[in-house]
């Protein structure tokens, strides 16, 4: 295959000024998927082309080892809608998923893997429910094709634990086929393994989430490699969540709850032990090890106290430092014209009220 040189390439400024820009964007992270490009490609072009609106569709190699990435370059080298994302090596998921999104330039976002595990014929339900007014449309697997023990029983689990600590009512976090709005997906920062927490980072942003059922078809090219072990991953970083979900902006209201509760511990046992000392009896012969609890729990008391104070400077460090507003906006109409975006960046698109879906009620 002919490949260009890099010095030809063109930077990613200039290439979003020669591609014409999409209304549709298709992120598929790709890892060792050689057998599946040339069906997965097929269907994805068959129903954005279906859609009758400007698309693209990025592909990225998360590191494959086989000849993942030289088929994909095959590809876009014959259709313009592709771009081909190359990490260096393989960082997971996630950060697959980020590299999509910081590239995607359509007005709604599309997500799915890569492994045909996900049926491309069900992207006109999602484009459907997002075109009611919602932020993010999420599949829901309702008949699971996998294991009962190493991947229903473990995703049972783990949805009910997400749904329950981050208040987001779906039912299937864990899978990729998603879509969401630009405007939306700009308010996001992914780590970790965060990509399936992103209905409930949505959630926080103020988002409206929907789900449409989806068909669960295991990989016809290679296994899952979803096993119990990450179930175990999910429930850490549910703790993770919580924390962001809850305690981000006022991380005292989390520390000094469990400092007052410390401190009210320590005051009652010295009370007891005044009373006990005025009694008469002796305090470190009759009651040492309670008097060693008390002052443990007043050391507590001024830990927690301290590592709340510390959270709040770091907190307030994390927004003033990126200038990050601690509040998100859904859209903003002056006269007859509306846009979506958010505050202290150029706004992302213009768009006239005529054309403006409002959200659902």
């Amino acid at each position: 295959m002919e490949m260009v040189s890099a010095h030809l390439a063109p930077s990613p400024t200039e290439w979003q000024h020669v591609t014409p820009e999409p209304y549709y964007s298709m992120v598929v992270p790709m890892y060792n998927e050689e057998a599946s490009i040339s069906e997965l490609y097929a269907a994805l072009t068959r129903n954005l082309a279906a859609l009758e609106k400007p698309y693209e569709i990025i592909f990225i190699d998360d590191g494959s080892s086989d000849a993942t990435y030289e088929r994909l370059c095959a590809l876009g080298q014959g259709d313009e809608h592709i771009l081909v994302i190359q990490l260096r090596r393989n960082f997971g998921q996630t950060p697959a998923l980020a590299a999509g999104f910081d590239h995607a330039r359509g007005e709604i976002i599309i997500a799915m893997d890569g492994d045909l595990q996900h049926d491309p014929d069900e992207i006109p339900k999602f484009i459907a429910k997002i075109n009611e007014g919602f932020d993010v449309v999420s599949g829901w697997r309702q008949r699971r094709a996998d294991g009962l023990f190493l991947r229903r029983i473990p995703s049972k689990t783990a949805n009910w634990l997400i749904r329950k600590i981050s208040g987001v009512e779906i039912h299937d976090f864990g899978t990729t086929f998603k879509a969401y709005r630009r405007d939306l997906i700009e308010h996001l920062n992914l780590y970790g393994d965060s990509h399936r927490f992103i209905p409930a980072l949505a959630a926080m942003a103020g988002a409206t989430i929907a789900e449409v059922p989806i068909k669960n078809i295991n990989a016809p090219y290679r296994p899952s490699n979803y096993g119990i072990g990450r179930t175990f991953r999910v429930m850490l970083d549910l703790l993770t969540i919580k924390f962001l979900n809850s305690y981000l902006t006022r991380p005292l209201h989390l520390f000094g709850k469990i400092g007052l509760i410390s401190l009210a511990g320590s005051f009652l046992i010295g009370l007891f032990l005044i009373y006990e000392k005025i009694r008469g009896y002796s305090i470190l012969t009759s009651h040492g090890p309670l008097l060693i609890l008390g002052a443990l729990l007043f050391m507590m008391a001024l830990m927690f106290f301290s590592t709340g104070l510390l959270a709040e400077l770091i907190s307030r460090v994390y927004f003033e430092a990126q200038r990050k507003p601690v509040y998100t906006v859904r859209e903003i109409r002056h006269g007859r014209q509306v846009w979506r975006g958010r505050p202290g960046k150029p706004l992302l698109q213009l768009r006239h009220s005529h054309t403006d879906t409002t959200g659902p009620s």
